[in-house]
C-alpha cells in the first residue's frame, strides 16, 4: 500500500481583552501555497538553500487565499513567532508556531483582521501557508490582543 505525504495547515485564532479574558476563538484548516512547498522541498535536501519559517504575518485583505499566493494581500504586520515541535499522529509530526499580537507591537486604533500567513523572513521572504477569514475586529487601544496557533502537520 502506497503511503501519502503532504503538509497539513490549522490555525487558531484567539481574541482577548484588556484583561485577557478570552473574547472569541476559531480555529480554521488552510492552505499550504506553492511557493511554501516548493521552500519545503529545498528544507529537506541539504545544500538546496531553503530558508526555516519564522514569522506569522497578520492583514486586512479580503481576496481568497489561493495556491498561487507569495505574500497577504494587505499586509499589517508580522511577527517572530515560538516554534514548537508537537505531536498530532505521530511524534513531533508537527511544527507548531505561535504569536501575539497587540498594542505592544505599535498596532493602534481599530483592525478587522482578515488574513494571515506564515513566512520565513521578517520583512519579504518565502510564504508557507495562506488563510482569508471573516474579520476578527480588534481595538488595539481598548487592550485587544490576537494570538495566533498555527500548525503544520507532516502527514
Amino acid at each position: 500500500m502506497k503511503e501519502k505525504f503532504g503538509l497539513k495547515g490549522k490555525v487558531t485564532l484567539r481574541v482577548f481583552d484588556k484583561d485577557g479574558k478570552l473574547k472569541d476563538i476559531e480555529e480554521i484548516n488552510n492552505l499550504i501555497v506553492n511557493a511554501g512547498k516548493a521552500e519545503v522541498a529545498k528544507l529537506i535536501g541539504s545544500g538546496l538553500g531553503g530558508v526555516a519559517f519564522t514569522h506569522i504575518a497578520i492583514g486586512t485583505g479580503t481576496t481568497a487565499e489561493a495556491s498561487t499566493d507569495t505574500a497577504l494581500e494587505v499586509e499589517v504586520t508580522r511577527k517572530a513567532a515560538t516554534i514548537t515541535s508537537v505531536t498530532t499522529n505521530v511524534t513531533d509530526d508537527t511544527a507548531q508556531f505561535e504569536a501575539s499580537f497587540s498594542s505592544d507591537d505599535g498596532l493602534s486604533g481599530s483592525s478587522a483582521i482578515t488574513e494571515y500567513g506564515i513566512l520565513n523572513d521578517p520583512t519579504t521572504g518565502d510564504l508557507l501557508s495562506h488563510v482569508v477569514q471573516s474579520a476578527k475586529n480588534l481595538d488595539w487601544d481598548a487592550g485587544d490582543s490576537l494570538t495566533v496557533t498555527w500548525q503544520i502537520v507532516v502527514q
